[in-house]
């Protein structure tokens, strides 16, 4: 099952998600690993990486992968050093690892990786939801790198629901089904 979560800044999408991968571990008692795409480049996002590890369960595996989310599954996959991947899959998130990419590589190899990833995601047998913000509510931005982000951003919102089994929007801590 790939479960899409949806929502802007402080919305409240990454408490709906890791809640999700919770309900779904306890259930089947399969281990959740939290996949982080953050890197800490600066004090404001130290701190944001930290409350995120406080508000996650500390027995929850972490990877962090900041570019080849496709390797994850691929180890998933071939069941060997797979590094704690198993039924549940939560990886927070889609904007920053598309970030990651388009500040250091060409759009043309974020391309090849998101085209990757997801055929990839197609394949992995269990569950797995995925984080990314909505960014396409607002004014078109007015600088290059910004508009190439939000035009970027929206077109892997689109792929990942596309292939998704279930979407969700968050806003304001509320979740509304949109698939």
């Amino acid at each position: 099952m790939i479960h899409l979560v949806l929502g802007g800044a402080r919305s409240g999408k990454s408490r709906f998600a890791e809640r999700l991968a919770g309900e779904l571990a306890d259930d089947s008692k399969t281990q959740v690993t939290y996949v982080a795409t953050a890197t800490a480049a600066d004090g404001e996002m130290a701190q944001r990486i930290e409350q995120h590890r406080k508000q996650r369960p500390q027995h929850w595996h972490l990877i962090e992968e900041t570019l080849y989310l496709d390797q994850i599954f691929d180890r998933a996959l071939d069941g060997g050093g797979n590094e704690g991947v198993g039924g549940v899959v939560l990886i927070d998130c889609m904007t920053l690892w598309l970030s990651n990419w388009l500040c250091s590589y060409s759009d043309e190899a974020y391309l090849q990786q998101r085209d990757d990833f997801i055929h990839v995601l197609q394949g992995f047998e269990g569950d797995c939801i995925i984080v990314s913000n909505e960014v396409g509510s607002g004014i078109v931005p007015m600088g290059e790198l910004s508009r190439r982000f939000a035009d970027q951003a929206g077109w892997l919102n689109q792929a990942l629901a596309k292939v998704s089994d279930n979407t969700t929007l968050v806003v304001a801590g509320l979740p509304l089904v949109l698939k």
